[in-house]
């Protein structure tokens, strides 16, 4: 059996660069590791760190076809961060546009969370 030790990063395509990179570092305040351009694949790779720990890679290609959400597809659903306070953290999303679900009880852990979307979709 394959040992994993944890997760090393997860990889997002996004429909405009600028955008996706205000979204995650400027509203989710995610700390940026290194930004590179590649002039061969006309494309923007962007680490971030989430808490230090795991980082999210952003990539930026010329014309990425959209992945639908709705209705539930297969594949990835969807990446969860933990926050200290969740109404903070609503307060914070709403106060910078970012359209927010009503809180919700999991029934199976009592954990309160909540969705919301990044500029592409992806929640």
């Amino acid at each position: 059996m394959l040992k994993l030790s944890k997760i090393h990063h997860i990889a997002i395509i996004c429909s405009d660069y600028e955008v996706s990179k205000h979204f995650y570092t400027e509203i989710l305040g995610l700390d940026i590791v290194r930004e590179v351009h590649r002039e061969a694949r006309q494309s923007y790779k962007l680490d971030l760190s989430v808490g230090g720990d795991y980082q999210i890679e952003l990539f930026s290609f010329p014309g990425p076809p959209a992945r639908p959400s709705r209705p539930e597809a297969q594949g990835l659903r969807h990446l969860a961060f933990e926050v200290g306070n969740i109404e903070d953290a609503l307060r914070s999303l709403r106060d910078n546009g970012v359209v927010v679900e009503p809180i919700r009880v999991d029934e199976f852990t009592g954990k309160r969370y909540t969705f919301f979307a990044d500029p592409d979709g992806c929640r």
